[in-house]
């Protein structure tokens, strides 16, 4: 239970930091978001890994608990937000969200192949429901995109669908390399490991940001930019902090499911504060909560699920271990 509302409060806020991300990138750049987002992590990191015994536990660390929340860190916080980050510019936020919900499949295939954590029928019914929404999204395309003109914003459907897609990569690899790397550690090793993992990713992005030339450009923006960019990252940084705990307490199919129900507060969010830069017709908010039920399913909450539909009688069949 403790691990499963980590992880809720870690979906709350990043469904916080998605809307306050798209406010800003309607005028910023997604690398200006990466170069203030990322680096931002860094003290508030330091700061609980000192209260929270993090020094001391990643002092005991071998090589692998390195190297491992080192290629998290540049996994989803590098190559996973910037597709994030990208495809949310593109798409907006309602619409980048199915496709980006895919990486709950990926997360829990790693997790059986990699951990021996098992699947069920029901988790099967989850993967059909979380797939489905991408397929609607892509059908609706001419409507949403008409939608979306009305709106003074165009959405860029075959590159934002990319850009989803390696979002949907990013994250859903991450959890199972931040569980290979706590593997037997505690909360004061999930808190070392994310402060190794944001500064990993730190390093990659100061270093993009100078190669790419855009030092000048991040130091000019405007100030309403720059403060959404800087609650974005506030509440990223919880949000990941929020995630990282839960994972050294909790199974990777319990975890990243529950996360992926951060795309309520997306819609919750987003309503209020980009109501006017947003699709928000009833089929893609349809598609977001098809997918809210196959993460429910794919949580391995069977009992729960089944008794909201009514069909608490085939509660061991369904959830009966396939592999």
């Amino acid at each position: 239970m403790f691990g499963a509302l980590l992880s809720l409060a870690s979906a709350a806020f990043f469904g916080l930091n998605n809307a306050t991300l798209r406010r800003g990138v309607i005028k910023g750049s997604v690398l200006q978001a990466m170069a203030i987002t990322v680096p931002f992590g860094v003290p508030m990191f330091v700061i609980l890994a000192a209260v929270m015994g993090g020094f001391e536990a990643i002092a005991d660390w071998g090589v692998a608990p390195w190297f491992w929340m080192i290629l998290a860190g540049l996994v989803h916080f590098v190559v996973g937000r910037y597709g994030n980050y990208k495809a949310t510019q593109l798409l907006g936020s309602t619409l980048s969200t199915p496709i980006q919900q895919l990486s709950i499949v990926l997360a829990l295939a790693l997790a059986v192949v990699f951990l021996g954590e098992t699947v069920n029928l029901m988790n099967l019914v989850g993967i059909a429901l979380v797939v489905v929404g991408p397929m609607i999204v892509a059908r609706r395309k001419k409507s949403a995109a008409a939608a979306g003109v009305s709106k003074g914003f165009t959405p860029h459907y075959g590159p934002g669908l990319i850009w989803g897609a390696v979002c949907a990569f990013g994250y859903g690899a991450s959890p199972l390399f931040v569980a290979l790397g706590i593997a037997d550690g505690g909360i004061a090793d999930s808190v070392g490991g994310l402060l190794v993992s944001y500064v990993a990713a730190t390093v990659v992005v100061i270093l993009w940001v100078i190669a790419a030339g855009e030092t000048g450009n991040i130091a000019d923006l405007d100030r309403g930019t720059r403060g959404w960019f800087l609650l974005s990252a506030l509440f990223v940084a919880l949000s990941q902090f929020f995630r990282y705990i839960a994972l050294a307490v909790a199974p990777v199919t319990v975890v990243v499911p529950i996360q992926r129900l951060s795309v309520v507060f997306r819609l919750i969010f987003n309503a209020i504060l980009n109501r006017e830069h947003e699709v928000f017709d009833r089929w893609v908010v349809g598609s977001i909560l098809l997918s809210v039920v196959g993460a429910i399913a794919l949580a391995g909450d069977t009992p729960t699920l089944l008794n909201w539909l009514g069909l608490e009688q085939y509660q061991t069949w369904l959830a009966r271990p396939l592999f």
